[in-house]
């Protein structure tokens, strides 16, 4: 049975260009339910949960988002008064989970006339929030098609070209910098409201900024994420850029410079091939980072009271 209802004329036109409405079917699917959250968020490594005060204002900077000293399961049970927002990433390591996200990514690629093998990487992010709570200003690397379960959603995009919003060096790759981006009031001036109930869904290419807010009880969205073959190749060269930066080295937007982008390429790909092996053990993963790009980039793990 079907999952994804969308025109097939607007999804043609519009796919990894612009955002776009679409319905769908698992407003009801028990996989959302907050007792199975719970248990899915009990089975993830540490690292896949983020959760902070949902009480922040649109651009709230990295050190001023309070933390909350609970459990990420006390967090969902107790969401509907915990003022929070939580996300459980890459759910696709459970397999109920899993299914559902390549169904669903398959759907709305055929939808756009696309084949299977136009894309990889199809990763799951589960957004628990409470009412009235705030996700800020922010760009995704990934193609992405948000879906709303339970509540409502209001959500914001802009045009990922208008580099007025969010600049060429914001949108560079690095653990140690917050995703959340800069954003003055003006910016309101040049968004698109869409208003999501359980059902709907809004597709976000890649890099569109956006933000967003819940409504008057708690939400439940979950984001179907997939890359490109270009998306991949881009997040490689603005990685090594993101890094580069951080030593000092500050480097040229993709496509500035193709023979430097080719070598970075290269260079993340044996460098990800080396750090592969150790990358499976959620503590060396927390080194690495540390090692790597600092204190700041386990920024989501470190928890401070702030209901």
């Amino acid at each position: 049975m079907s999952i994804v209802f969308a025109d097939p004329s607007i999804a043609r036109q519009n796919f990894l260009k612009r955002p776009f409405a679409l319905k769908h079917g698992l407003a009801d699917n028990v996989l959302f339910s907050l007792p199975r959250l719970v248990q899915l968020a009990q089975g993830m490594p540490r690292d896949a949960i983020e959760y902070s005060s949902g009480k922040v204002a649109v651009g709230a900077k990295a050190e001023d988002i309070p933390k909350i000293d609970m459990a990420a399961e006390a967090v969902i049970k107790s969401i509907e008064t915990a003022n929070a927002w939580l996300v459980i990433k890459r759910v696709e390591r459970d397999p109920a989970y899993k299914a559902m996200l390549e169904q669903f990514v398959q759907e709305a690629n055929a939808a756009a006339g696309l084949p299977r093998t136009a894309y990889s990487d199809v990763e799951g992010f589960i957004f628990v929030s409470s009412a009235r709570a705030t996700t800020p200003f922010h760009i995704d690397m990934e193609e992405n098609i948000l879906i709303q379960i339970k509540g409502d959603k209001f959500l914001r995009t802009f045009d990922n070209e208008d580099r007025a919003l969010v600049g060429e060096a914001e949108m560079e790759i690095s653990p140690s910098v917050h995703r959340n981006r800069k954003y003055e009031e003006w910016f309101e001036s040049r968004a698109t409201l869409h208003t999501l109930k359980p059902g709907d869904a809004v597709h976000m290419p890649y890099t569109i900024p956006h933000w967003v807010s819940t409504g008057d009880t708690y939400s439940i969205s979950m984001a179907m994420t997939w890359k490109t073959p270009e998306v991949k190749r881009l997040n490689k060269i603005r990685l090594m850029n993101g890094t580069l930066r951080r030593y000092g080295l500050p480097q040229r937007p993709p496509g500035a410079a193709p023979h430097w982008d080719a070598l970075k390429v290269v260079a993340h790909d044996i460098g990800q091939g080396a750090l592969a092996p150790l990358r499976k053990s959620e503590t060396l993963r927390r080194v690495l980072r540390g090692l790597i790009y600092g204190r700041k980039a386990n920024y989501y793990l470190q928890a401070k009271q702030g209901m």
